[in-house]
């Protein structure tokens, strides 16, 4: 079950992260990433609702509302990170980097005391080698200093965040997702109130950001319920392919080629998966 809901998240990441892509070439960036999470916390609030779901927040870092709040927070900086390093060099340099992301959960737990078997090992190292090749990496034409840093910066904080998420997990999975969401919204409604930035979005637009806000929080639902029941090492692993996803949505809606690496990319996922299930 684990490993499922583990894939499943990284269907929803691939396809949230594809349609908001989508969305951030007519509109502004924080315009789109402002109105996913306001979305995002819509769907929670809704879903604590319906669930009758309550924890009083505490202080504690064995609670929910603290790793919540740093994981939305770090996750934001780092979603800014990303698109900084996609303004200043190209998708193949910045993506690829920023995949790697996931070393920071898996080497944390395995300092912390998991112990995945041999072959899942195996299977973990090829997958994450399946998402870098899958990211599109590319070297022709130099490696600029600006684009390193912040696809660098990007990795360390969306592994921080995922890694948070798993901590406020253990304690409730739906109300850490509301506590990151509901941490965004409040720096993104300050800086709206600060700079006030115009956009304005078509009504046709709206469903896709409804798909790719929910698909957002949900991904972050499944993934924290996926490391509470099963390896956290694995579950990031396979919510990690994220990357594939996108491109395979890129390839077949936007007509976007994929590069013979990102085929490879496949193949080394696929197989990985195979093997950490089997592990």
């Amino acid at each position: 079950m684990s490993a499922l809901l583990a894939l499943c998240s990284s269907l929803m990441f691939g396809t949230g992260d594809y349609i908001g892509g989508h969305l951030s070439k007519k509109h502004k960036t924080m315009a789109v990433t402002g109105a996913i999470q306001v979305i995002g916390l819509i769907i929670g609030l809704i879903l604590l609702l319906m669930t009758g779901t309550w924890i009083a927040p505490t202080l504690s870092w064995n609670g929910y509302f603290l790793p919540g709040v740093c994981a939305g927070l770090i996750g934001f900086i780092g979603l800014n990170a990303f698109f900084a390093g996609l303004a200043t060099g190209r998708m193949g340099v910045v993506s690829p980097i920023s995949s790697l992301s996931v070393m920071i959960p898996v080497l944390y737990s395995i300092i912390h005391g998991e112990r995945p078997s041999s072959l899942a090992i195996v299977g973990m190292v090829i997958a994450i080698l399946g998402a870098f090749f899958g990211s599109g990496p590319e070297i022709r034409g130099g490696l600029g200093l600006k684009p390193l840093l912040f696809g660098a910066l990007a990795a360390l904080c969306f592994g921080g965040s995922v890694l948070f998420l798993t901590f406020g997990s253990q304690s409730n999975v739906l109300l850490t997702a509301v506590s990151m969401r509901l941490a965004v919204v409040t720096v993104l409604s300050i800086l709206i109130l600060r700079f006030r930035p115009s956009n304005s979005f078509a009504i046709k637009d709206f469903r896709f950001l409804f798909v790719a806000g929910a698909f957002d929080f949900l991904a972050n639902i499944t993934l924290g319920q996926a490391s509470t029941l099963g390896l956290v090492s694995s579950a990031v692993v396979m919510a990690s392919l994220y990357p594939l996803v996108t491109s395979i949505w890129a390839f077949k809606f936007s007509h976007e080629r994929l590069h013979k690496l990102q085929y490879v990319g496949i193949i080394f996922a696929v197989a990985g998966v195979s093997l950490i299930s089997l592990g």
